[in-house]
């Protein structure tokens, strides 16, 4: 039997919705280990120091990751609490994903101080994202709008929002409820209309594989249900060389008669080709319907959208 933790420390991003995470993480833990000290290393990563670029063209989602993990290596921290959908689908030799935490909303949410939704908006309104995924199901939708980059942490977000840069942008809701802005949403995106990115709504902790006590000592914080829907969506993304290069989304759930419903859809960044699938099965076989439903996509020319896409993710 793996004794009680004494202390544990979590590497976490500095950004307020990062540290609103990792504290989260760490008042799950205190309840459980009352007599464990966990601290809080709070580091700035790649991602969040180049903010003048879109995110595909600077190295992707490991830009965010990259400090934590040597933090965990080097045995300054113990776990790494990440927002799912910014953990690349392929982690380093070494880490694994230990626990995954029940979902909140997945929705993307729209943002707005000028208009009540998308349908509203004129011609030619800015819409700002810093997703090529969002970017790519909305021009889809409404060819009309112009889409703009928008990079940075939450809250510059906003204030960028604020000072007249954009006319609307698109986040995800869970981060805004997750920091009490719930006001800011003026609607969340239908599935339909904004499929999200794989693990979005979902946060994740990551460890050392060979740190068994650390995987013990957070089991009792999984979400099953959770685990297997990350894992689909994350299979299917990896078939689909899922990345910030690629417009990628995917999304999972147990229907009503605990099957696995997983949704997917690749597409070109200006929307102007788009393709959908979904798989239905056992909850045990998520990873196997992930791949199945990228080579499905593949087959019906999701290989054709990825050569035309920038040379990284070929």
């Amino acid at each position: 039997m793996t004794p009680t933790p004494e202390r544990l420390v979590i590497a976490t991003r500095e950004s307020r919705l990062a540290l609103w995470q990792a504290d989260y993480v760490r008042g799950l833990l205190a309840q459980l280990y009352p007599h464990c000290r966990v601290e809080l290393l709070g580091l700035t990563t790649r991602g969040d120091q180049i903010l003048d670029r879109p995110l595909a063209q600077v190295g992707g989602k490991g830009l965010f990751v990259k400090e934590l993990e040597v933090a965990m290596a080097e045995g300054r921290a113990d776990l790494a609490v990440h927002s799912a959908k910014d953990v690349p689908m392929e982690l380093p030799p070494g880490f694994v994903l230990v626990a995954t935490l029940a979902r909140v909303c997945a929705h993307d949410a729209f943002v707005s101080n000028r208009y009540e939704a998308l349908e509203e908006m004129p011609p030619g309104a800015v819409v700002g994202t810093s997703s090529l995924r969002r970017q790519a199901q909305l021009a889809a939708q409404y060819p009309y709008l112009s889409f703009a980059s928008l990079r940075g942490n939450l809250d510059t977000r906003l204030r960028k929002l604020d000072e007249g840069h954009y006319d609307a942008i698109i986040l995800a809701a869970a981060g805004l409820e997750r920091l009490g802005l719930q006001a800011r949403i003026r609607g969340l995106l239908p599935l339909e209309v904004s499929l999200p990115a794989p693990g979005q709504g979902l946060l994740a902790i990551e460890a050392v594989s060979s740190r068994r006590d650390i995987a013990a000592w957070l089991a009792p914080l999984a979400d099953s249900a959770a685990a297997v829907c990350l894992a689909a969506e994350r299979a299917v993304a990896r078939g689909l060389a899922g990345s910030c290069e690629v417009p990628l989304a995917a999304y999972a759930e147990i229907d009503a008669e605990g099957k696995l419903w997983l949704r997917a859809r690749i597409a070109m960044p200006d929307g102007s080709q788009m393709l959908s699938g979904e798989r239905r099965g056992l909850p045990q076989e998520a990873e196997t319907l992930g791949a199945e439903l990228a080579a499905e996509l593949l087959h019906r020319g999701a290989d054709e959208i990825l050569s035309a896409l920038t040379p990284r993710v070929r």
